[in-house]
């Protein structure tokens, strides 16, 4: 066979859900395999796309989906989407067509060196060099893309190797099991939680990854240690867990920040530093932290470990709520709830045009199911989503808090409806980015995938003035101008709505849903409540029992 049509042979073999990507002159022999696939591929409208779709498959799976570009400029137009992959954690297998090998070893038209390119992206970058080790090649991309910490992985594809004749078969497919914890440091481990006046929980991805989500609500019920979750992780306790603090991150002092300052002992499940640095928590360097992972901790200052337990985050969870000591919860926590989430419900009573963010936040929730899907893009809804958009479930919210890209929602909407086209899917983008990736909304008409987007409209880079005003006092170049967005979504064939007061966002939210193909929302947002979170904030008192 081609070795072209091996390769494909080995991407089925994967169970790879999806190949999204945009075909050139350099991949023609893989395009041409794809035909007698069982592979279902997606042409979307640019590599950046195609890369995001694959990204957020992967975060929703733990199994890689593949992006697919052609050399020099179709593969550059990947590097953001795979980057992201690489921060946020999701496996990916990232494939680049390249000129033939004939030319490689000088200046050749749109010639890079992409192994070198991708090798700072992602756990592992390589050219097949020759068909007879496409198995192996192709193995260890799924291998290491989906073993921990879970990333992205690259393999380059000269032209003139796709269509050499070869022999072989795809490897069988292999993941290794996670270790069991040993004694000595679950021993350790309880007694530092047991010996602590209050001790808190910070959950991130890495419960989502491992499948553990289950086994952390049970230890938290048998103990009554409160938990707070990572933008990241959203949904591993319900946040209608009477020990759950809900989402720790926000830059400014937010009510959770008060309890994790008042423990003495920090256990961290599945979490990452990229998200939330632990200077920021852990300021003084002075907690006792219990690290529970399935990797080695990171090394940082502010991360001196009292006991590291490195093993199957189920296992180890279940074994140490037999160890540790219920104790009551501590009065903090019910306080700091209340106020938080008396913040979610008098959401719903905010009126008015523009519409607050609070408000939009709220309806976007009722209108959601339990089990229904929200991708966040970048700015400063991403702040309110992860704040006021409360999960019962993991994987519900989907928010880049790794390498954090502007434009991932809509694609990222698009990829995790083809997953699960029974569930409510919805991009929450600002306007910023949202015409970063808009030309995959003919994609999504295309692949029939009928998401609903809603447009945060404040005509700025939101977040980025946000920042300003709090450290200048003034804004500097971050005002644009927008087209007309219903329109504009109209052109490609969506439905499309503009919300002109608070009353019609939860109607017009209904009107998507049931649209029966693609449909977008655009919500007129008030952009002034940004800044009067932070003042709130930071005039929030706490005297050490609130």
């Amino acid at each position: 066979m081609r070795a072209a049509e091996l390769f494909v042979r080995c991407l089925e073999n994967e169970a790879a859900p999806f190949v999204f990507g945009v075909p050139g002159e350099e991949n023609l022999d893989v395009m041409d395999a794809l035909l007698d696939s069982t592979l279902r591929f997606v042409q979307t409208r640019h590599e950046q796309g195609a890369a995001f779709m694959a990204d957020v498959q992967g975060r929703l799976t733990g199994k890689a989906s593949v992006c697919l570009a052609t050399l020099g400029p179709g593969a550059t137009n990947l590097v953001t989407g795979v980057a992201d992959a690489q921060l946020d954690r999701a496996p990916l297998v990232a494939v680049t067509g390249q000129a033939g090998i004939s030319r490689l070893h000088k200046e050749s038209h749109q010639v890079l060196d992409l192994v070198a390119l991708f090798n700072p992206l992602t756990k592992y970058s390589q050219q097949l060099v020759t068909p007879e080790i496409i198995p192996e090649v192709v193995r260890k991309a799924f291998k290491v893309a989906q073993t921990e910490k879970y990333g992205a992985t690259h393999i380059d594809f000269p032209e003139d190797v796709a269509k050499l004749q070869v022999e072989g078969e795809p490897l069988l497919a292999q993941q290794p099991y996670d270790a069991e914890p040993l004694m000595a440091q679950l021993k350790r481990a309880a007694e530092l939680i047991n010996a602590a006046k209050m001790p808190v929980i910070i959950a991130g991805n890495g419960v989502i990854r491992g499948h553990a989500s289950d086994a952390l609500r049970r230890f938290v019920e048998a103990t009554n240690v409160p938990v707070a979750n990572t933008f990241m992780a959203k949904g591993v306790v319900p946040y209608t867990d009477p020990r759950a603090l809900l989402s720790v991150g926000l830059q400014a002092q937010d009510y959770v920040s008060y309890a994790i300052a008042q423990a003495d002992v920090v256990v961290t499940i599945g979490y990452d530093l990229i998200e939330y640095p632990p200077e920021r928590w852990n300021p003084n360097a002075d907690k006792t932290i219990v690290h529970i992972d399935r990797q080695p901790a990171e090394v940082d200052a502010f991360y001196v470990l009292g006991v590291g337990i490195v093993a199957d985050l189920s296992i180890t969870l279940d074994e140490l709520s037999s160890m540790v000591e219920p104790r009551d919860i501590p009065a903090i926590v019910p306080k700091l709830r209340d106020r938080i989430l008396t913040e979610q419900a008098e959401a719903g009573l905010m009126d008015g045009h523009p519409v607050t963010p609070q408000r939009v936040l709220h309806d976007v929730r009722a209108a959601m199911g339990p089990d229904d899907i929200l991708i966040s893009d970048v700015g400063a809804h991403k702040m309110w989503a992860a704040r006021l958009y409360p999960c019962l479930e993991p994987n519900t919210c989907i928010i880049s808090n790794g390498f954090a890209s502007m434009g991932i929602a809509l694609p990222g909407a698009i990829g995790a409806k083809l997953l699960f086209p029974e569930r409510r899917v919805l991009a929450l983008n600002g306007d910023g980015g949202f015409l970063m990736n808009s030309q995959e909304m003919e994609t999504a008409v295309r692949v029939g995938a009928n998401i609903v987007v809603l447009v945060w409209r404040d005509e700025t880079f939101g977040l980025i003035k946000w920042k300003q005003l709090n450290q200048f006092g003034r804004a500097s170049h971050i005002d644009f101008g927008n087209p007309d967005f219903v329109q504009y979504a109209r052109s490609f064939g969506w439905a499309a709505d503009r919300v002109e007061s608070a009353s019609e966002l939860a109607p017009a939210l209904e009107a998507a849903f049931n649209a029966g193909r693609p449909a977008l929302i655009d919500v007129p947002v008030d952009a002034t409540e940004n800044l009067k979170l932070t003042e709130r904030l930071e005039a929030f008192e706490f005297d050490g029992k609130l």
